[in-house]
């Protein structure tokens, strides 16, 4: 008798039998994730307070079966993410604390299998963007959200967070570049939520805010972006979460941007102070 695909080792059985057949990984694993969210949250009286158990099973599952093969992990946190959004806009409303608990759970079950938590960034970042179409979710409100989560789940884990910032813009340019959305306001966004979450698990904003722009320089040309262009709004979505932040973000940043990155200079619109 086949095992429920809500169950946690019937999704790891459904994420093995992607992995080692010929199948597009990404497709199959939004399906089955989102099979489960939908089995586990149709009908529960407080979507929100489940979902933080039912994404953690998936990821789980998922993630369980990428270690057992040793390969697939950026298309698997794709699909992941992809399917878990999916389920929960069929049941209720996405909202920014749904893709916290989603973006969380993906990077500390990478932990869990000692994973490379800058790839699955870049997966999970990818797939994030890509199904604010689907989903109904605004494209920046989903951005920051996503670089907040980001930025809290790999502090959790003690994990790179220059790597993991580098990898969630790189994999947000790609994800709105997927599904035809605006790049630049999808690096602002991503960028902004990036450094918001610096501030608010004290991690070093220099640190966060030159990993955004490096991410930005390095998908810039895939995209048909200038790397300046890139650069700048990364530099601008940082800059404004550096001004709810306090003064010494405000420098940490400008200082970024005077030093320029990878010989790239990113401009802070809207700047006065910029020289």
């Amino acid at each position: 008798m086949a095992e429920a695909p809500d169950n946690g080792t019937g999704i790891k059985n459904r994420f093995l039998g992607l992995l080692r057949g010929t199948g597009a990984i990404v497709e199959g694993a939004a399906e089955v994730a989102k099979d489960a969210t939908v089995s586990a949250l149709e009908g529960a009286g407080d979507v929100a307070g489940g979902l933080t158990g039912t994404a953690s099973r998936i990821v789980s599952g998922a993630l369980g079966a990428v270690d057992e093969v040793g390969t697939g992990l950026v298309r698997t946190a794709k699909g992941l993410v992809v399917g878990i959004l999916q389920g929960v806009g069929e049941v209720a409303t996405v909202t920014a604390g749904v893709i916290s608990d989603t973006v969380r759970a993906a990077i500390k079950g990478t932990g869990a299998i000692g994973a490379d938590v800058t790839k699955t960034a870049r997966g999970v970042a990818e797939g994030l963007i890509a199904a604010t179409r689907d989903t109904g979710t605004d494209l920046a409100t989903g951005a920051v959200a996503l670089g907040r989560a980001a930025v809290a789940g790999v502090k959790d884990l003690g994990g790179d967070i220059v790597g993991t910032a580098a990898g969630t813009v790189s994999g947000a340019v790609a994800g709105a570049a997927d599904v035809g959305a605006d790049v630049l306001t999808a690096i602002k966004g991503t960028a902004r939520g990036l450094v918001q979450g610096a501030g608010e698990v004290g991690a070093d904003v220099v640190d966060v805010t030159r990993g955004a722009v490096t991410g930005a320089i390095s998908a810039a040309k895939d995209v048909g972006l200038t790397a300046e262009d890139a650069a700048s709004a990364a530099i601008t979505g940082a800059f404004e979460a550096a001004e709810e932040i306090g003064e010494s973000a405000v420098h940490a940043v400008r200082d970024v941007a005077a030093s320029g990155v990878e010989g790239v200079k990113a401009v802070i619109q809207g700047d006065q102070d910029t020289k």
